[in-house]
């Protein structure tokens, strides 16, 4: 569902927008580059395991479909379809 969807993509943002704060702080603080990529990526996965899968919180205003309507006509012949045709570019 679209409310789902959304929920998921503000989860995912937030998770990797803090991540990468705290990534950055710790990295200047330490001088590491290293802890600044290891914890965004973290954040990443995190964020990943929290949205990819599909919980029950994402499922919780699932889309009304119309039902199938059986029709009476059969299916034309291919001999009743015109051609298509193609055109020129």
């Amino acid at each position: 569902d679209y409310k789902g969807q959304k929920l998921a993509e503000q989860i995912f943002q937030g998770i990797i927008l803090v991540s990468a704060v705290i990534g950055f702080i710790y990295g200047y603080i330490t001088e590491q580059f290293g802890w600044t990529v290891y914890i965004v990526m973290a954040g990443f996965a995190l964020s990943c395991l929290l949205t990819l899968p599909p919980w029950p919180m994402y499922r919780r205003n699932p889309l009304k479909w119309l039902p199938v309507q059986e029709s009476g006509t059969e299916e034309k012949k291919a001999g009743d379809r015109k051609p298509k045709r193609h055109s020129k570019s």
